[in-house]
């Protein structure tokens, strides 16, 4: 069951304060998820049947974490809309590239090809996603404007409708035309605030981002250097946009939400993509806007998702107002974790981090994972600000051993005890060992 702290933990650790145990996180957020095909490996392995997975983010493929297992691995904080779509006409079955079953959601359609690989369309029948016979996600296909800017910005919102990111919202804000759509969202908010769990709402409202889905990223990322005008106009006009929007969520669901969490990439592998400077002058005076408004009429905390190396940004991610970065990918340039504590562990919560995505949980033993984290959670916990997930979503060949050796550290840094989980990680521990001795002998 949830614990009646979960919420309470959540704000105290958002604040800076050390919590009772650490928060944890899986699947709030669309870039600490799991793979619907990693989801079916740990239900199968913790013998757990009977219930659908649901792929609610159908571009990367994303499960649903069901209850049972936010219980079992102590999540503290769920996204607002996790139950928006409940009756069974919202879903139908799929066959997943490794055979396994989940579902998609009914309005999600693409076109199978003789080759088995998938086409999204839209209304004008344009392929705007493409996912190949053995793939895992959808890529975009369609850039509205790839070769130019537009005289004006007045069709905006129909351009952003071949974007593939666009076109598929998450969840509810498909239905966000639908007449009873703010009342049931709210409703599903009280319904999580008395569960006991802190209570996180995407925005989106992508600004670096949007340039890229609309122009491709190499034109875009160009374009902030060579074309700043047009960047800013494009800045511009979404912002506008993104502001009505702002204003009715808050108004409509403002008193529900703990953390409002706004979309943005700003890094790569190897470092920003931007210099600071370029920041502060194109994106940063939105980003402040927003989180100013946020912070004026809720008491909720804001969070910034971005992937890659922004070490160099975080002064100004922190100045703009955010309290919160994820995914914190510290398998990037810059991003040691124990620097990055060091220096903005008193200023901004890491939201992530806690597990390396690329070269352990998929690769390492779970005995490995299981120092790992635990060697994260001692660099991170120290007066708070700190929430535990991974670097990035969970891929879908990792082991389910390591996710569960992964939150077993977490319960044995907490002192939380789970009887089941032992015995569970031994068996497939052995499991894993066996598998790598009958490898090495085919080879």
């Amino acid at each position: 069951m949830v614990s009646c702290n979960s919420r309470l933990r959540v704000l105290k650790t958002l604040s800076h304060q050390e919590p009772d145990k650490i928060v944890v996180d899986l699947g709030a957020s669309t870039s600490t998820g799991i793979s619907a095909i990693a989801y079916n490996n740990l239900k199968k392995a913790l013998n757990i049947n009977g219930m659908h997975t649901h792929v609610f983010d159908v571009i990367q493929q994303l499960a649903m974490v069901d209850d049972c297992l936010l219980d079992r691995f102590g999540v503290d904080i769920v996204s607002i809309d996790r139950d928006y779509d409940t009756s069974d006409d919202s879903w139908k079955d799929v066959t997943l590239s490794d055979n396994s079953v989940a579902q998609w959601p009914a309005y999600f359609n693409p076109r199978k090809r003789q080759d088995g690989s998938w086409d999204v369309l839209d209304d004008d029948d344009d392929v705007i996603g493409r996912m190949p016979s053995s793939g895992t996600f959808f890529d975009q296909t369609v850039y509205p404007y790839l070769d130019a800017y537009p005289d004006h910005f007045k069709t905006i919102q129909e351009d952003m409708k071949k974007v593939l990111w666009t076109a598929y919202p998450l969840g509810p804000w498909r239905h966000v035309d639908e007449a009873d759509f703010w009342h049931r969202l709210r409703r599903q908010g009280e319904k999580l605030r008395d569960s006991g769990r802190a209570v996180l709402l995407t925005l989106g409202f992508n600004l670096v981002q949007a340039g890229m889905f609309l122009r491709r990223m190499d034109n875009f990322l160009m374009d902030i250097y060579t074309d700043p005008q047009n960047v800013m106009r494009l800045v511009k006009t979404l912002a506008d946009i993104y502001f009505v929007t702002l204003q009715e969520t808050v108004e409509k669901l403002g008193d529900l939400v703990d953390v409002f969490r706004i979309g943005d990439d700003l890094g790569m592998y190897s470092g920003p993509f931007m210099s600071p400077e370029v920041y502060r002058k194109l994106f940063k005076p939105v980003h402040k806007e927003f989180c100013a408004y946020i912070k004026k009429h809720t008491q909720a905390y804001t969070c910034l998702h971005s992937c890659g190396s922004i070490y160099e940004m975080i002064p100004d991610l922190i100045d703009a107002g955010f309290d919160s970065l994820n995914p914190v990918q510290t398998n990037c340039h810059n991003m040691d974790p124990a620097v990055l504590k060091r220096e903005f562990g008193r200023d901004i919560t890491f939201w992530g981090g806690g597990c390396d995505t690329t070269t352990m949980l998929n690769r390492a033993t779970a005995e490995q994972i299981h120092k790992h984290v635990l060697e994260r959670l001692k660099v991170f916990s120290p007066g708070g600000g700190f929430i535990f997930s991974t670097v990035h979503n969970i891929l879908p060949e990792v082991p389910p051993e390591n996710i569960i050796a992964m939150f077993r550290a977490v319960d044995d840094f907490n002192g939380r005890a789970n009887k089941e989980m032992p015995e569970i990680l031994r068996t497939l521990c052995e499991s894993q060992r066996v598998n790598k001795q009958n490898r090495r002998v085919r080879l």
